[in-house]
C-alpha cells in the first residue's frame, strides 16, 4: 500500500503554509471475475451458482469497506491490510468457489482451475491534483488504457492550487470519481463509425418507455443475481417493465405493467443511475447499494431516453426470442479490463466524438449523452447463458455474425442528461462531479457503465418490428398499437378473413381492407372502433390478429337494433400482454363491449369460439350485466341450440293465432 503526501504552498511559497494531505484509502481491491469464467453451467446448477457468485460480490464489497474504514490502522501497520482484510477475503472466496465447483459437479463435469481465482490484490490509490491535469484531456478517448491508473497518477502531482486538493480516490463517498475520469469533448477527435451497409436491413423501430420520472429504482439484478437482494450493489433506473426486481420470474415480468407507450412492449430496460456528488442524501443514503457502498449524491432523472432497434448491414434480421436477456458493457471493467466495456459518452452537438473511458465535459448549452449498442447476434437456441454473454455476440466489422449465430434487431439506447460540466479545479465544490453508480471497488469509472435488456415484447409486435426493419421502413411502436386500418367495418358480424376470435358473421361487416396491413392487422394495443355502426378503423384486409384480447363469440346485430348505442366509444379492448396462442386460450377479462352487445342475438351468424375461450355468457354485456349476451348457444351443440329454439317457435305460433282471432272478432263487430 502506498501512502502519498501532497504539499501545496501559497502564492509566496512559504513552507509554513504547506498543507499535508494523506491518502484516505489504499485504492481498490482487484479480484478475478469468477462468473466470466463459467461459460458452461448445467441448468440444474444455475440457481445455486448464481447465489454463490452474488456471495463473492458481497465479500468484495465488505472487504473494500473495511479497507476504507481502516486507514489509520494501515498507516500504523504495513501488514494490516494483508493480514486483516486480504487474507480473510481469500479464504472466504476459496470456500465459495469450492461450493460452486461442487454444485456444478453434482449435475455435470466439475470445472477445473477455479481455485486459482480465490486470491485478490490491492490496487494502489489514484492520487492526483485537482487542477487541469493532462489526464483529463482525452488522451485515452478511444477506450484503450483508460482503466490504467499509472498514467493518471503522473498528472501534475505537487501542482495543487490553493491547497484544495482532491484526496485519495475522490468523490463524495471517497471512492471516485476523480478529475482524470473526465475529458473535454472538444479535445476528442471525431471517431464515430458510419453505420450499416447498403444491402442490409436498413429500417428502424423505436419504442418510447419514458425516462423513469416516477423513480423506479432498486439495487437488484435479476439477470446476474436472480433471487438475491442488492445483487448489483448499485442503483438501477428502470423503464418499460414495472415489475423487475431480484425475485421476478418470467410470469411476473409477463404480467407486469409497462411504462412503454405501446402496451405490447413490456420489455425491461435498466442501467446504473447517474448521480451528482452534491451532498444530497437520497432514499438509499443509508442502504446497501446506496450510500453504504459508496453510491452517494443526487440521482439525476434523464432528460430524454430513446430506444431504437436497427437492422444488420449484411441482410435480414430474425425475431428475438421471448425473454431473451442481454447485458452490454461490463460493470467490473475497471479491474477486469476493457475487453467487454461498451458504453459510449458524448455531448449533444458532438456525437461524432465518442468516449469509452471518460465522462465528457460538455460546453454550455450541450447535454451529456450516454449510448449503449447491444449485441446483435444470437445463437439461435438460448435466451441466457451461464456468464450471460456467450448466447449473444457482437457482429464483426463487416456486419457478419459468428458461425451458427443469427442477426437480430440491435437495440441502441441513447440517454440524455441535463448536467453541467463539473468544476475539476476545486474537486466539484462549485459545480458537482457526476458519475454512474458502480460496485464499490470499481470507483465509479465510466468504463464500468453497462445496460441490461429483457425482451418481453408481444410476439406480434416483435414480428412487426422485424418486418419494419427488413422492409427498410422507419416505424414507431406507438403507431402500431390498436386497430389502425382504413377499412369500413360496416355491420355487426365478424371480421371476414379470419379474425382470431372466430368472427364469420352475417350482414355487412366486410372489413373491405382498403388500408395498409396487407392481410394481417396486428392489434397489439387497443381495438378502437368507431361508434354507432361499428365501422372499424383497422386495416383489416385478410387476417385480423387481435393480439392482446380473446374475443368471445360475437353475434350479428338484427337490423334496426336501437340498443347498439352501447357500442359507441366503448370498443376499446383491454391492453393485455399475449400472443396469438394466448388469445386463443381466452381470458375472462378480455371483453370487447363494442362487438358483443346484449341484443346482438338476432342474426346468430358467428362461428363458434375455440373450446378454451371464455363462454359468452360469462362476459359482461354492454349494460354490465352478466349472461345477457344471447350468444351462449354458439358454444353448445346443435341439439342444444334446437331445444332452445322450440319454445320460441311455439310462442311465435301462439302470437300469430291471437292476431288472426283478434282480426276476426273486429270484423264481426263491424
Amino acid at each position: 500500500m502506498a501512502v502519498n503526501v501532497y504539499a501545496s504552498a501559497t502564492e509566496d511559497g512559504s513552507p509554513d503554509d504547506a498543507v499535508e494531505q494523506v491518502n484516505s484509502a489504499a485504492g481498490t481491491i482487484d479480484c478475478p471475475d469468477v462468473g466470466s469464467e463459467l461459460t458452461e453451467v448445467p441448468e440444474g446448477a444455475r440457481e445455486g451458482v448464481d447465489k454463490e457468485l452474488a456471495a463473492l460480490d458481497q465479500q468484495i464489497a465488505e472487504a473494500y469497506q473495511r479497507l476504507q474504514n481502516s486507514v489509520q490502522a494501515q498507516q500504523r501497520d504495513s501488514g494490516f491490510a494483508d493480514n486483516a482484510i486480504m487474507n480473510p477475503l481469500k479464504e472466504k472466496r476459496a470456500a465459495t468457489i469450492e461450493r460452486i465447483a461442487i454444485a456444478v459437479g453434482r449435475v455435470g463435469d466439475r470445472p477445473e482451475g477455479l481455485d486459482s481465482l480465490a486470491g485478490c490484490e490491492l490496487r494502489p490509490a489514484e492520487n492526483q491534483n485537482t487542477g487541469q491535469d493532462d489526464g483529463q484531456n482525452g488522451g485515452d478517448q478511444d477506450g484503450a488504457g483508460g482503466q490504467n491508473g499509472g498514467d493518471e497518477n503522473q498528472a501534475g502531482q505537487g501542482d495543487q492550487q490553493g491547497g484544495q486538493g482532491q484526496q485519495g480516490n475522490g468523490g463524495q463517498a471517497g471512492n471516485g470519481p476523480v478529475a482524470a475520469d473526465y475529458a473535454d469533448i472538444g479535445s476528442v477527435q471525431p471517431n464515430a463509425g458510419n453505420g450499416g451497409g447498403q444491402n442490409g436491413s436498413t429500417g428502424s423501430f423505436s419504442t418510447d418507455c419514458g425516462v423513469n420520472a416516477g423513480g423506479l429504482f432498486n439495487s437488484d439484478n435479476v439477470i446476474v443475481a436472480p433471487g438475491v437482494s442488492n445483487g448489483a450493489h448499485h442503483f438501477h433506473d428502470y423503464v418499460g417493465n414495472q415489475g423487475n426486481n431480484a425475485f421476478a420470474g418470467d410470469e411476473d415480468l409477463a404480467a407486469a405493467d409497462t411504462s412503454c407507450e405501446n402496451q405490447g412492449d413490456r420489455s425491461s430496460y435498466f442501467w446504473p443511475v447517474i448521480r451528482l456528488q452534491n451532498g444530497t442524501a437520497e432514499q438509499d443514503a443509508n442502504s446497501p447499494g446506496g450510500g453504504i457502498e459508496g453510491n452517494a449524491g443526487e440521482i439525476v432523472t434523464p432528460k430524454e431516453v430513446t430506444m431504437t432497434f436497427v437492422g444488420s448491414p449484411r441482410g435480414e434480421v430474425v425475431e428475438m426470442p421471448r425473454l431473451l436477456r442481454i447485458i452490454t458493457g461490463d460493470a467490473k471493467a475497471f479491474v477486469n479490463g476493457p475487453a467487454n466495456a461498451n458504453a459510449s459518452w458524448s455531448c449533444t452537438g458532438f456525437e461524432d466524438r465518442q468516449l469509452k473511458d471518460k465522462y465528457p465535459l460538455c460546453p454550455s448549452g450541450s447535454d451529456v449523452v450516454r449510448t449503449f449498442e447491444f449485441q446483435s447476434c444470437w445463437d439461435g437456441r438460448n435466451i441466457d447463458s451461464a456468464n450471460h454473454r456467450t448466447h449473444v455476440a457482437f457482429a464483426a466489422a463487416d456486419g457478419s455474425c459468428p458461425a451458427g449465430f443469427k442477426a437480430i434487431p440491435q437495440l441502441v439506447q441513447r440517454i440524455v442528461y441535463d448536467v453541467d460540466a463539473p468544476s475539476l479545479q476545486d474537486g466539484g465544490r462549485t459545480t458537482p462531479l457526476f458519475a454512474v453508480d458502480s460496485f464499490p471497488e470499481q470507483l465509479h469509472k465510466p468504463v464500468t457503465d453497462h445496460g441490461d435488456f429483457i425482451n418481453v415484447f408481444d410476439e406480434d409486435l416483435m414480428r412487426a418490428m422485424v418486418d419494419c426493419i427488413n422492409d427498410g421502413r422507419e416505424c414507431d411502436a406507438a403507431d402500431l398499437g390498436g386497430d389502425q386500418g382504413g377499412g369500413d367495418d360496416q355491420g355487426d358480424g365478424g371480421d371476414q378473413g379470419g379474425d382470431q376470435g372466430g368472427d364469420a358473421g352475417q350482414g355487412d361487416d366486410q372489413e373491405q381492407g382498403e388500408g395498409q396491413d396487407g392481410g394481417q392487422n396486428q392489434d397489439e394495443g387497443q381495438d378502437q372502433e368507431k361508434p354507432g355502426n361499428n365501422q372499424g378503423d383497422g386495416d383489416d384486409q385478410g387476417q385480423d390478429q387481435d393480439e392482446n384480447t380473446a374475443e368471445p363469440t360475437e353475434t350479428a346485430q338484427a337490423p334496426g337494433d336501437t340498443d347498439d348505442q352501447a357500442d359507441q366509444g366503448d370498443d376499446k379492448e383491454p391492453q393485455v400482454l399475449g400472443s396469438v396462442k394466448a388469445t386463443q386460450r381466452g381470458n375472462a377479462a378480455d371483453t370487447d363491449a363494442g362487438d358483443k352487445d346484449a341484443d346482438d342475438a338476432g342474426d346468430g351468424g358467428e362461428a363458434a369460439a375455440t373450446p378454451e375461450q371464455t363462454p359468452a355468457g360469462n362476459v359482461p354485456s354492454a349494460a354490465g350485466q352478466p349472461g345477457a349476451q344471447g350468444s351462449e348457444s354458439a358454444t353448445g351443440s346443435l341439439a342444444e341450440t334446437g331445444s332452445q329454439l322450440w319454445p320460441a317457435m311455439i310462442g311465435g305460433v301462439a302470437v300469430l293465432a291471437g292476431v288472426v282471432l283478434l282480426r276476426r272478432v273486429r270484423r264481426g263487430n263491424c
